[in-house]
């Protein structure tokens, strides 16, 4: 006997269930959607998410100055620790692990003019490392801060690309001057446009970029608002945090251990933490998904149920000729299978259309694009399998275990 010799007889019993059968096919389909779409705007949300985190900075930590909260060698607890420029220079001398480093100078309230157009942005003083660690990318035909501007304190400025066009409009920057206060600048290079959701001091997009050594030179600034470095490697990352606060509680008489002392903030340990917190979204959208597909798969079993109770009969006199329980139990299962399978077919299909009408609204610089991904396909899948094997099996085996004699008589 075929397996599925009776798929005819079965199509026969669906037209005579429409109604039921259509609103079967109708939840298998729902839940599928539920499950395509969640996972599909949660992997697009998760991707986005991380493009802006990473916009500030790959593997890099930022060191602020901050409080003591202990005493230590006759120093009171509370003294503030404001860090200096030479600080960056013992730091890369004494841990060899970081591999870049950059102090960042801030100077707030100071005019950037061009023309009748100005501004008045962050004025930050760097090292050139600062780019690279920072994701600071200078568009088509510019470059930033080097070595030699460095050296030469030169009066060269690398604006952001939301500066710029206040700034200049619609006319080229590079190779021209703006003034900042009353220092002409040649601007060497405008920030290529990109995403970033976490700052400390403002976006990179409305700053002004230019040597540290001219921006010492300029506003006299003794301190720095900050140091950022990168280690060789993310696991290094603890033991350098705790090798950065014993060389400078050295130097500024603090004890190692007072974690108040400095302020870092590390990105990696951030993107681990936000690792977790997507994974733990999408298991929470798959569940619900996974319900909304349970209700379906009760519907499938509920058809399944009547199809064996009006085939009773038939059963009887397939088995009374030699049709193994084997026999019955997957031509059942298999029926199970078409109707989930048609509900999930017209699922994928709308899930599909839903997915492509998100990734066209004007929504993605804050949800990102909604993204059907090898994995979300395979979970969605997996339900699928799950429930039409759960909604088909126990039909199935009720079926394979009837009486062939009480079947002939009923």
């Amino acid at each position: 006997m075929r397996i599925f010799g009776s798929f005819t007889d079965f199509f026969n019993d669906i037209r005579t269930q429409r109604l039921r059968t259509l609103l079967t096919i109708m939840g298998i389909t729902w839940g599928t959607v539920a499950v395509v779409v969640l996972l599909a705007f949660g992997v697009g949300l998760e991707r986005q998410t991380r493009k802006r985190m990473h916009g500030l900075g790959e593997r890099i930590v930022i060191v602020f100055g901050n409080r003591t909260t202990k005493t230590y060698e006759g120093f009171p607890e509370g003294r503030y620790i404001r860090l200096q420029e030479e600080d960056v220079d013992l730091l890369q001398r004494e841990i060899p692990d970081i591999l870049q480093i950059s102090p960042e100078y801030s100077r707030w309230g100071v005019a950037v003019r061009r023309g009748r157009n100005s501004a008045r942005p962050n004025v930050t003083g760097v090292y050139p490392a600062f780019g690279d660690m920072r994701n600071v990318i200078p568009d088509w035909g510019g470059r930033f801060i080097n070595q030699a501007d460095m050296h030469q304190r030169r009066r060269v400025a690398f604006l952001g690309n939301e500066l710029t066009k206040l700034l200049f409009e619609d006319a080229d920057a590079v190779g021209k001057q703006v003034f900042i206060g009353d220092v002409p600048f040649t601007v060497i290079g405008v920030l290529k446009e990109k995403q970033q959701s976490s700052s400390y001091n403002s976006r990179d997009r409305d700053r002004v970029f230019i040597p540290a050594s001219t921006h010492r030179a300029i506003f006299g600034q003794r301190y720095l608002a900050n140091i950022v470095y990168r280690t060789s490697t993310p696991e290094v990352t603890r033991g350098v945090e705790q090798r950065v606060n014993e060389v400078l509680g050295r130097k500024y008489r603090y004890h190692p251990s007072d974690d108040d002392a400095l302020m870092e903030w590390d990105t990696h340990e951030f993107d681990q933490m936000a690792n977790a917190i997507f994974l733990g979204m999408n298991i929470f959208l798959g569940i619900v998904g996974a319900f909304t597909l349970t209700v379906g798969g009760i519907g499938v079993a509920n058809i399944m149920y009547i199809v064996v109770k009006e085939r009773t009969r038939e059963i009887g006199i397939r088995r009374s000729v030699g049709a193994r329980k084997r026999d019955i139990l997957l031509q059942f299962l298999g029926q199970a299978f078409v109707v989930v399978g048609s509900g999930a077919a017209l699922g994928f299909l709308i899930s599909l259309a839903i997915i492509r009408l998100g990734a066209n609204l004007p929504m993605q610089e804050f949800v990102g694009r909604p993204t059907l991904s090898p994995v979300v396909a395979t979970v969605t899948i997996v339900l699928l399998t799950g429930v039409a094997l759960l909604a088909g099996y126990f039909p199935a085996r009720k079926a394979a275990n009837l009486d062939p004699v009480e079947c002939l008589r009923y």
